[in-house]
């Protein structure tokens, strides 16, 4: 990625357009005005009445419009947007709206790439849409095979190697290549895109007390400490594998950058408790940026007006910084 990057703006995708992403969208811009430029990619039709906009013909612009309103790169959709109810009309430019951020971060006319919720169902009804979700589909759209989520606040960061699969699964997804994988793949993250120079990884244990010497299980033994021995072995700062349960209180986070768990709700519980308005959503592995605010498009307070921005403007403010420390890596 090229030194434009370090003045370019953050693009917002719209996400949903019966959700609550695009009255967040213009509560963000009204909290962060010029001093964080981004702009919205989307139909203005689907703002909330009223909305002080500024249209952009190319994303160089945002700076100046954002001080008259927030920056919108048109994309004009097939349907209005009913609050709560998605309409499958608009699937279509949603996801068109997805790879049109991703062409222009690739470009570097953007910095990163900050998405708002989408809505799986509609999209799958209206347009067929074939990914599980939104990180499948940036994975797709840049030739990657693995990425990985990572879940951060300013309180602590988390990275779940198995995700959305069932308990009962997690022991037969966890391989040293997966845990390998998820590993470096952080490591490197943490060094171009957060600027920390020897990042210190703490690794979580599958069982209870991290196995107790194989009396709660052997997982610990067999798999998990012979894959970070070997990490290690590359020069990788390593805790682990630790107890669950002692990781996540302020002294225990104070030692390490980012905590790796071997299943969901291992990472997820302890940020959501920490810090639940703030927590942030990011994908690893990518050749850009993507942050996204840690909710969804919540069509039962949709238009109300009582929507919490704040995680959303924490995702700006990530997105920003990464996009940032990755130009600066690079040169």
């Amino acid at each position: 990625m090229s030194a434009a990057k370090t003045t370019a703006p953050v693009a917002m995708t719209c996400g949903e357009p019966a959700g609550v992403g695009p009255e967040l969208a213009v509560a963000a811009w009204q909290s962060l005005g010029a001093t964080l430029p981004f702009f919205w990619i989307g139909d203005p039709r689907h703002l909330p009445a009223g909305t002080a906009l500024s249209l952009i013909d190319d994303p160089s612009e945002t700076p100046a419009a954002s001080a008259h309103g927030l920056p919108v790169l048109a994309h004009e959709f097939a349907g209005d947007a009913r609050r709560g109810s998605a309409d499958p009309a608009n699937a279509q430019g949603v996801i068109d709206v997805i790879a049109r951020a991703v062409d222009l971060t690739m470009s570097d006319a953007a910095s990163a790439i900050c998405t708002a919720p989408i809505h799986k169902k509609a999209l799958k009804d209206g347009a067929g849409f074939a990914y599980p979700g939104h990180t499948e589909y940036l994975a797709a759209l840049a030739g990657r095979d693995r990425v990985v989520m990572m879940l951060a606040s300013p309180q602590l960061r988390v990275v779940p190697v198995t995700i959305h699969i069932a308990i009962k699964d997690v022991p037969v997804a966890l391989n040293p290549a997966l845990l390998t994988d998820t590993i470096l793949i952080t490591h490197a993250a943490l060094r171009r895109d957060f600027g920390i120079a020897r990042p210190r990884l703490a690794v979580a244990g599958l069982n209870p007390h991290a196995g107790e010497g194989g009396a709660m299980g052997m997982e610990e033994i067999e798999m998990i400490t012979p894959t970070l021995d070997a990490l290690r072995g590359q020069g990788l700062d390593i805790a682990g594998p630790l107890p669950a349960d002692t990781m996540f209180h302020a002294p225990a986070r104070a030692r390490y950058d980012v905590a790796i768990c071997m299943y969901h709700d291992q990472a997820l519980i302890p940020i959501k408790t920490l810090d639940f308005d703030r927590g942030v959503n990011i994908t690893l592995g990518l050749p850009f940026i993507r942050t996204s605010p840690d909710h969804g498009t919540a069509f039962d307070i949709a238009g109300k007006g009582i929507a919490n921005p704040s995680s959303l403007i924490e995702a700006l403010k990530v997105a920003a910084s990464m996009g940032a420390a990755r130009a600066a890596a690079s040169g």
